[in-house]
């Protein structure tokens, strides 16, 4: 069974950093597009990032560029969302997705909780 868990959200003063992780569990990981998406309350879900099956080639949102970096470790499993500069509207629940390079299948993860207050 797939399992793609994320973890490393939580709350954070606005300018600071966090780290979010996404394992991912029986899957061919190296096939695998993954990005992380977001959902703020009464918003659409929209993409944040995204990082090729092999890597290093990456696509971010305008909103996160200079920002937040997304990297993958294959030899784990997972990757990663470094979040620096954080502000209030990063404030939303974040997703990774996997999307099989060659079917197009895809899987989304629990979501972990991103909060940037005072």
């Amino acid at each position: 069974q797939v399992q793609l868990v994320e973890s490393g959200g939580g709350l954070v003063q606005p300018g600071g950093s966090l780290r979010l992780s996404c394992a991912a569990s029986a899957i061919t990981f190296s096939w695998y597009t993954m990005s992380w998406y977001r959902q703020a309350p009464g918003k659409e879900r929209e993409l944040v990032a995204a990082i090729a099956s092999t890597g290093p080639a990456t696509n971010y949102a305008d909103s996160v560029k200079g920002r937040f970096t997304i990297s993958r470790d294959n030899a784990k499993n997972t990757v990663y969302l470094q979040m620096n500069s954080l502000q209030a509207a990063d404030t939303a629940v974040y997703y990774c997705k996997a999307t099989n390079r060659f079917t197009q299948n895809h899987f989304w993860g629990q979501g972990t909780q991103v909060t940037v207050s005072l």
